[in-house]
């Protein structure tokens, strides 16, 4: 996923990462909606603080704080994780956590801050890479280059 590198080695995240936001080519994959990413300086007159984004994709660490403070501060970590959740879906259709349907955010979030993860399994380098982003931990996940050239070697 080249163009989350870019955008990481420019310290910039997107803090939006899900399907709807991939545009997948045959020779390149474009990430758009930069709505909520941040990374440079905003005027203090149109910034805001950064509530989560579609909890589907949320990083652990990002659900957590949202729960207890009403906002959070997104990292390139939670990026990677919420890209390894959006292909997880997109690939098989089913969600990496474990919650009703028809679960209201607060309990979605419950979810993916501490819940059991679902068991899906993807056989390969894509299903130990998706594992690998989608680490509890942040410090545990790869960096988008690292996707990117491990994406390049699976597709």
């Amino acid at each position: 996923m080249a163009a989350l590198a870019a955008l990481h080695r420019k310290r910039w995240v997107h803090c939006d990462i899900q399907p709807a936001h991939l545009i997948m080519g045959s020779e390149r994959t474009f990430l758009i909606d930069l709505a909520l990413a941040q990374g440079g300086p905003v005027p203090d007159a149109v910034d805001f603080a950064y509530r989560g984004c579609l909890v589907h994709y949320e990083a652990p660490e990002i659900a957590r704080s949202v729960l207890q403070t009403g906002f959070a501060i997104p990292t390139r970590e939670s990026d990677i994780y919420a890209l390894g959740a959006s292909l997880m879906i997109s690939a098989t259709g089913k969600r990496h956590v474990q919650y009703p349907d028809d679960a209201d955010r607060r309990d979605q979030r419950r979810a993916i801050a501490d819940g059991p993860r679902q068991r899906v399994e993807i056989p390969g380098l894509l299903g130990s890479l998706l594992t690998a982003m989608m680490a509890r931990l942040p410090r545990d996940r790869p960096t988008a280059d690292d996707v990117s050239r491990e994406l390049a070697r699976v597709l």
